[in-house]
This record gives structure tokens, sequence and C-alpha cells, in this order.
């Protein structure tokens, strides 16, 4: 019989060293721990202290060694170049230790730095795991992001090695990596030692003889490295998220913790059985990729799918279904403005009729609020659960989630469902008082946090403290709001930097957002709070189309006014909505909400790095100059 939930949650906080302790013997230490928890300097808490133990040798040649070798490790699919490629354990081991011998031979050795900056091709995962063989510390940098931003990053954490491609592939356009990664060193104050760059036919790089060597170049001559035992706190990798005061934060994640967080969740949250294939259509990039393209499949011995493209457009809305149906994948997680873009393309699912999903069981959603039409439609077409879940880059995997392997419970439009197994989530207000449920507030989480979450910021301790633990002491600060139902179901409704203050009234962006997309011609939408002399802020709204929509806009503005005014209250004095073609996002998906405010506020910003298309922020000051925001000084 399966545990329930609830008894599940309450090992795991009442008793989380037994709880973690059993976990952790699934997996292979070369030295067992000393203390399951080391909580004596808390907030900097450790995971697993004393155990000495390797990353690379859990996520491949365990499952080689346990007689798994032929099994399919990673299937690579690329639209973009019309290629599929596909790795057994053993062959993808061999990938690995080689590279990492490579990298040893350039005097790589434990605890040193390496930035990756690829696009998505198996040697993105060859070179993170390689790194993790030799206890090196990997800090991958999103292919394509800009110089300035690369260039931040490492005089941050300072690499030894740089490993890039010569180019990726985006929108139908060639990116070259080779000359963002030349003039990025050039702007750093750090210079790393050696730079190994992958070839593509698409584009060949020039190299500076005296640095640059290709990755073919890289292996020639080398030994496989053996994987270097390290210690369950030791570093395995910085991952940088955008910090508010423009000096991004290095995330670091720990070796031991990390991997049996990771493992635990693809059987517990997603439900997911060894040897079956599992595809998050992610990057490496992003800590998505990091989690569940890369380690948790791998260490937990399922197949997991390196995707090259888009979900629409590479070639058609149909990729997606394609890739399901032609690699039997059981389980998918991506982001819900994907399924956002395919809804808008491919609004009757005309792409979805084409496939045999029979493998197909779940799909999860992450990233940024599931609104509930779009989960609706998920539903509909694809007649399996959809899951919203919740999680941070800091976290690493879900703070909430609807848990497909211990006691899954009906969905609740909106909500991302309960605390996972090891999270104390409440909801409180700004004196750190737990709020009745159903009340909005800011979302904490009770220290210690669980394995695999970040153990502080890349040589920023102080920063660490004041930026997460410091403004509700005891509790890990999201930085997100929402609230709590009787149930014990968590709604995420905005970032609270989204809250929008209409008359002393605190309204979520979120929920305004979910009224509109309830509009049948609504593909997508965006709310924001704009300046009004009398009531402080109102909200705005931006709406997206479907495809082939042929209702007058003002009618489609008249009516998720009306949504707004029934639902929500006319307390959110929404009274107006624009139609734009589409929303500025970062390449992970967000929408960036607070550049769009300050756009229609007339206030000076800054071009986020993240940004997918710069070229959209004209289009949405075009659009607000309209209606008279946006003004020109």
């Amino acid at each position: 019989m399966s545990p329930l939930y609830s008894d599940v949650h309450r090992q795991s906080i009442e008793n989380p060293e037994e709880f973690w302790g059993a976990l952790a013997e699934k997996l292979h230490w070369y030295k067992p721990w000393n203390k399951v928890l080391d909580d004596s300097n808390p907030p900097f808490y450790r995971w697993f202290a004393g155990g000495v133990t390797n990353t690379c040798y859990n996520a491949l040649d365990r499952h080689v060694d346990e007689g798994r070798g032929n099994q399919m490790a990673v299937i690579y699919d690329s639209p973009v170049t019309g290629t599929i490629e596909k790795f057994t354990f053993r062959e993808f081991r061999d990938k690995v230790a080689l590279f990492a011998g490579a990298l040893q031979a350039r005097g790589v050795r434990k605890g040193d730095r390496i930035i990756i900056y690829m696009p998505m091709i198996p040697e993105a995962l060859v070179a993170m795991l390689a790194c993790a063989r030799l206890g090196a510390i990997h800090s991958v940098v999103f292919g394509g992001f800009a110089s300035h931003e690369l260039a931040v990053r490492i005089d941050d954490c300072k690499p030894k090695v740089i490993v890039s491609a010569s180019c990726g592939i985006e929108h139908g356009k060639i990116i070259d990596y080779k000359r963002l990664l030349d003039f990025a060193i050039e702007l750093a104050h750090f210079k790393p030692e050696i730079c190994i760059i992958h070839q593509r036919e698409q584009l060949k790089a020039e190299l500076n003889e005296e640095r640059d060597l290709t990755w073919k170049q890289a292996l020639l001559g080398v030994a496989p490295a053996q994987c270097t035992p390290v210690e369950s706190t030791d570093p395995l990798y910085i991952l940088y998220t955008s910090g508010t005061t423009g000096q991004p934060k290095g995330i670091v994640r720990d070796n031991g913790g990390h991997m049996v967080a990771m493992q635990w969740t693809m059987e517990s949250v997603y439900n997911v059985k060894p040897g079956e294939v599992f595809w998050a259509a992610s990057d490496v990039g992003w800590v998505v990729g990091h989690s569940y393209i890369v380690y948790a499949p791998l260490l937990h011995g399922c197949t997991t799918i390196v995707f090259e493209g888009k979900p629409v457009g590479t070639p058609d809305p149909g990729t997606f279904w394609r890739i399901i149906s032609e690699h039997d994948v059981s389980v998918m997680f991506t982001a819900p403005t994907a399924f956002r873009a395919i809804k808008k393309e491919d609004p009757e699912g005309n792409y979805i009729r084409r496939y045999n999903f029979s493998k197909f069981r779940t799909l999860f959603l992450a990233g940024e609020r599931a609104d509930p039409d779009t989960v609706r439609w998920a539903e509909k077409q694809l007649k399996v659960p959809v899951i919203d879940h919740w999680w941070q880059t800091e976290t690493g995997w879900a703070i909430a989630a609807n848990c497909q392997g211990i006691e899954p419970g009906p969905v609740k439009y909106g909500s991302a469902s309960k605390a996972v197994p090891g999270y104390d989530v409440k909801v409180v207000n700004e004196a750190l008082e737990e709020l009745p449920h159903g009340t909005m507030g800011d979302i904490v989480v009770k220290l210690p946090l669980p394995p695999g979450t970040m153990t502080t910021l890349w040589r920023a301790d102080i920063r660490f403290v004041e930026s997460y633990m410091k403004h509700f002491p005891g509790y890990y600060q999201t930085s997100d709001a929402g609230y709590i139902d009787e149930d014990g179901y968590i709604y995420i409704m905005s970032r609270t930097d989204d809250i929008i203050n209409v008359a002393g009234h605190r309204l979520s962006t979120g929920a305004i957002e979910a009224e509109l997309c309830e509009h049948p011609d609504v593909a997508e939408s965006a709310v924001i709070g704009v300046h009004d002399d009398l009531k402080g802020e109102v909200p705005l709204g931006f709406l997206v189309l479907k495809s082939g929509v042929d209702t007058p806009p003002e009618m489609i503005v008249k009516h998720v006014v009306e949504y707004v005014r029934e639902n929500i209250g006319p307390v959110a004095s929404f009274k107006q909505a624009i139609i734009v073609k589409r929303l500025p996002k970062t390449r992970s998906g967000k929408i960036l909400r607070s550049t769009m405010r300050k756009i229609a506020n007339s206030e000076a910003y800054a071009i986020p790095p993240t940004i997918d298309d710069p070229a959209i922020l004209d289009e949405i000051k075009e659009a607000l100059q309209t209606i008279g925001y946006a003004k020109t000084s």
C-alpha cells in the first residue's frame, strides 16, 4: 500500500535526519556521513557532513557497474539541424570520462571552476558531468547570453577553463558564440587559461592559438579520468541568477544533498521508474536543465532528452508531440509559456491528433504560474493529468507539487498543490505572523531547507543571509506571494514586487491574469500596476490573441474587463487592457512585468540581460503610448 502524503510530509519535517538518511543509502558513497544534518552554523546548514561521494559516478558509472550499461541514457533530438543521436549509459560514461581526462590533462583539479557556455547539444552534458567527475565546479551560462553578462560571471567565479561551441541556432539564425565569448573575455578582468571550443558544421570559429583548442584537439592522446571522491558538502556547481543590484547571485549547490534530493524527486514527485524516458523541455543554462535534463534523470537511471529547438517554429506546433511519440516519453516537464505558444498557434490541437501518446502519462508545468485556462486546454488535448508545481533556482527542485509517486491528489486549477516533503511552508505578514487560510501574504519556508537546495552564494555569505534569511528570521524568504487554502493547497499569485496596491487593497497580478485568460480568444496575458493619481496604482492588462481570431479587439477588451469585475470585484479597478502581438520574456519564459511597468510609468529602465528579444520592448512602448502611457520626456 502506498504511503499517505500527510505521513510522508510529517516525517520529513519532524524527523528529517531519519527521512533523508534512509534515502541517501540508495546511492553510492565512498565513505558514509558522520551526520545527516549539520545544523551547527545556521542558516548555513550542511547535509551528509563527512560523507564522501561522486555525483558523476552515481549518475553514470553506477548504472554500468550494476548491469544497465546498454540502456539508453541520452537522446539528442535537434529539429534545427535535423539530427537525432542516442547514447547508452556505457557510451555516455566513456565520453564523459574521456573529456574529464582532457580537462585533467590541462591541469583541472578538484575545486577549480569551469564555465560552460553551450547550446543544447550532448557535449554540454558531457562537459557538466566531466566537471562533476573531477570534483571541479561547473558554472553553466545560458548559450548566447550577452558578452557583458558572461564577463561578469567570468570575473565572479574565475574559471580555469571555459568550454563553449562555435555557434548556437535560435529562431532560424546562427548565433556566433565564439565572437560573444571572445568579447566577454576581452571585457573581463580575469582571463581563463584555456578555452575548449566544439566546432559545429553550421559555423566554424576562428581560434586564438595561444588560448583556444577545439574539442577534438583537446581529446587527442588523453586517458579517461576516474571519478574523484569529493566531500558531500563540496560544491557541485554555481548557477547565476539575476540580482536586484545588477550583480548576479551565484547559487551554490553541493554534491551529496543534491544527488539524494534529485533521485528521490524522480520517484516521489514525478512517479518515473528507472528505464523510462523523462523529458524536461528546457535548457541546461537554467536550473530546470541542471536538475531535470542532466542530474535527476541520470541519477535515477532514466533516459533523458536533449532538445535543440522551440515548441513552435521548429518546424511547427507539433514538435513536442513528435518527440513524445517517437521517443516513448513517459513524463514531460516544461514551462506554461511553451504551452501558451502552442495553444496560440494550434488552438484546436490539430497537430496533437497526428501522434500516438500510448506511453505518455503525465505533464508537469513550472517556471511561471500555470493559468487555469492553459492547464484545462492541455488536459483536454493530451488526456493526461497536467500538474502545475512551484520551485525556484534557489531550491533546485519543487517546493510545492501534486506528488504523483506518493499520493496523487485532485488538481485545483491555479494551485501548485501541497508542500513537497522536506518543505515546511507558511504564509505570513510582515510581523511574521501566520495568516489564516485563504489570506494572501508572503510565502516563506521554515529552516532548515531540505537537501539539494542552495547552501550559500558564491563568495558572498553575507549577501546570502541578507537576500534570503534576514527579513524573516528562521525562514527562507521566497519573495513569492500567495495563500494556502483549507486543504493545504498553495496558490502562488505573483512575486512580491508584482503585488498591486489599489487604494490600499493588495491585489495579485496572477489572479487578474487568470481571469483574462478565461476569454476564449486570449492565448496569453500579463498584468502590471500603472500609476494612478487617485488610487496610487491600477492594473493594466496586455492580451496576446490566439491565431485566426476575428472578434473585434474592442469587444475582447470589453469582455475581459467584465470578467475581472464579476470575479474579482470592482475593488480591482480593472478598466483597461491592450492587445499586443507578443509579450517580453526571458529566455526561460518568464514575463518581464517589472520592465513593462517601468516603461508604462515612464521610468528609466535597463534592457534585462536575460531577455529573449529586446525588440519586443519597443512594441510594448508603442502600444502603451496609444492609451496615454509610456510618455516620452
